[in-house]
C-alpha cells in the first residue's frame, strides 16, 4: 500500500536567527500551511515571550515542538533530504530550482524521508558553508528588490508544499540516505582524495564544493553511502601498502 503524504517528515531549520517576533511569524506561517516542525540553530535570541507575540493562536502549540541546536552539522544529522534557500546566486551557489517544482519533489521524498528546508539569519541568509550541506537550492522568484522578510519566505515555500501535497500523485521513493551517513562518507572522501593528491590540501573545502555539488543529483541510499566508503578505505589500503613498501630498507 502507498503510503500518504507526511509533512511531519518535512521541517523548518531557522539558521541564526535574530529577531524572535520573526520565530513566531515563521511558526504562523507554518501552522497556517500544516507544518509543524521547526529547528533553530544558533539563535541569536529566541525570547518566548517575543516569539508568542506573533505566533499567535495554535501557533503557539508548535513551540512546544521546537527544538534548538547549537551546530548546524548536529542538527542536519537525521535528514535525509536537506534543502537550501538563497536570494543570492552565482556560480559558487546556482539556484537548482524555485520552490513550486521543489515542492512537487519534496511531498514524495517526505512519505519516507525527513527533508529539511534551511533559511538563513535575515541580514545575510545562508553562508556558502552552510549551503554545503544542502543538495539543491532554491531561490524565490522576485522583482528586482529581492529582500523578502524570514517568514514571508517561510511562509512561500509553507504555501507551495500545501498545494503540493493536496495534488501529489501515489507514488514511492525509498528511504535516503541521512545527513550522519552522508557527512561521514564526505569525510571519508576529502580524507583519500586529499591523501592521493586530487585535491589541495590547502583549501579542500574549494574541491569538496564541486564534489558535494555532483553527488547531490543523485539522491544516494544507505547501501551507496557504504559503497562509496568501501571504495575509500579500500585506496586508502592500498595508498598504505605502498608506503610500507617505499619505506621498507633495501635488502
Amino acid at each position: 500500500m502507498t503510503q500518504t503524504v507526511n509533512l511531519d517528515h518535512i521541517t523548518i531549520v531557522l539558521v541564526r536567527p535574530h529577531i524572535p517576533e520573526n520565530i513566531g511569524a515563521a511558526l504562523r506561517a507554518m501552522n497556517n500551511m500544516g507544518l509543524s516542525r521547526l529547528v533553530l540553530v544558533d539563535p541569536k535570541n529566541h525570547d518566548p515571550s517575543r516569539v508568542l507575540k506573533t505566533a499567535t493562536g495554535s501557533s503557539t502549540a508548535l513551540l512546544d515542538r521546537m527544538t534548538v541546536h547549537g551546530d548546524l552539522k548536529e542538527a542536519l544529522a537525521p535528514y535525509h533530504y536537506i534543502v537550501g534557500t538563497t536570494a543570492r546566486t552565482g556560480s559558487s551557489r546556482p539556484a537548482m530550482t524555485n520552490p513550486r517544482t521543489l515542492a512537487r519533489d519534496l511531498i514524495p521524498l517526505a512519505r519516507e524521508n525527513r527533508v529539511a528546508i534551511l533559511f538563513g539569519p535575515e541580514d545575510r541568509g545562508l553562508s556558502n558553508d552552510q549551503l554545503r550541506y544542502c543538495h539543491t537550492i532554491t531561490t524565490i522568484p522576485t522583482a528586482p528588490f529581492s529582500s523578502l522578510n524570514l517568514a514571508q519566505a517561510v511562509l512561500i515555500l509553507s504555501y507551495e508544499l500545501f498545494l503540493a501535497q493536496r495534488d501529489d500523485a501515489p507514488g514511492s521513493v525509498p528511504r535516503l540516505a541521512d545527513g550522519f551517513e552522508l557527512e561521514g562518507m564526505y569525510d571519508h572522501i576529502k580524507a583519500v582524495a586529499t591523501k592521493i593528491g586530487f585535491i589541495d590540501p590547502q583549501n579542500p573545502e574549494h574541491w569538496m564544493r564541486n564534489i558535494r555539488r555532483f553527488l547531490s543529483r543523485y539522491r544516494l541510499r544507505a547501501r551507496e553511502t557504504r559503497i562509496i566508503r568501501g571504495f575509500c578505505r579500500q585506496i586508502d589500503w592500498y595508498t598504505n601498502q605502498l608506503e610500507k613498501r617505499e619505506k621498507k630498507p633495501d635488502c
